[in-house]
């Protein structure tokens, strides 16, 4: 996600979130996932902003299912920030033609 976002990223992020929550298989999940949105609303204001968010938002499924918590401060180091430029994010792999299964 990016650090400074536009609108309709915003948007589309805050989107994406709300169709996870309608099309996550397991029906209970889907409507917990649903009640943790609309208590915690979205928030996508930068990079750091919705790293912060997202890890709230699982910090809180994980209490739910009686799991530890991950200190949200460590996000970044964790995963850290995808830098394509420098490590070609990460794909080293074949490329493959799929052309002739798509039809």
């Amino acid at each position: 996600y990016p650090d400074k976002p536009t609108r309709q990223q915003k948007r589309d992020v805050k989107e994406l979130m709300a169709i996870l929550s309608r099309i996550y298989p397991c029906k209970e999940c889907a409507d917990h996932f649903k009640e943790v949105i609309r208590s915690n609303p979205v928030e996508a204001g930068s990079h750091h902003e919705f790293s912060q968010w997202v890890c709230r938002v699982h910090n809180v499924v994980n209490r739910s299912l009686g799991k530890l918590v991950f200190p949200c401060e460590r996000v970044e180091a964790r995963w850290g920030k995808l830098e394509c430029e420098q490590r070609a994010c990460d794909l080293q792999g074949t490329s493959m033609n799929f052309s002739n299964e798509l039809k």
